[in-house]
Order: structure tokens, then sequence, then C-alpha cells
């Protein structure tokens, strides 16, 4: 029988993994969606640029689905901060 600690772990870890997912996919159809519509602007009036409208909206929800996703583990997370023990550890 698997220890409760390890089982919520896993869990832990398949739950990061799954909003790592999402973020990146968010991510791939952030950039394709908005290379079609530079396109599509470009082509259909290139005087006056709109699409950067929807770039900068969708940037910052992306922004912040970036920093939900990264702020646990990346800044200042459990193993931010073992990394900067061990680096003073070093230092001294």
């Amino acid at each position: 029988m698997e220890n409760t600690e390890d089982i919520e772990l896993f869990n832990d870890a398949r739950e990061r993994v799954r909003k790592l997912k999402r973020f990146y996919s968010n991510l791939g159809a952030f950039v394709l969606v908005n290379i079609m519509l530079l396109a599509i602007n470009l082509i259909t009036s290139p005087n006056t640029l709109w699409f950067y409208w929807v770039t900068l909206i969708w940037g910052i929800f992306l922004a912040w689905n970036a920093f939900t996703v990264f702020s646990g583990q990346a800044i200042m997370g459990k193993d931010w901060e073992e990394k900067k023990i061990q680096e003073y550890m070093k230092k001294k």
C-alpha cells in the first residue's frame, strides 16, 4: 500500500503538469491566431492596424495564466528556496 503523502505528491504533480500543458496549448493558439489576425489585417486594411488590440488583451490574460502556472514553481516556491539555500551555503 502506498503512503498517503506519496499519493498527494503524485496528485499535485499531475495537476501541475495539466496546468502546464494547458498553458502551452494556450500559448500556441495565441501565437497562431495572432499571426493569422496580422495577415488578415494587413490584407484587408493595411492602413488601419487593429490586430494588436486582440493581441494586447489576450496577452494580458495569457500573462496572468503564466503567472499562476509558474508562480508556485519558479517564483519563490519550495524548489526555489532549496536552490537559494544551497547557493548561499556554497558561497560561505
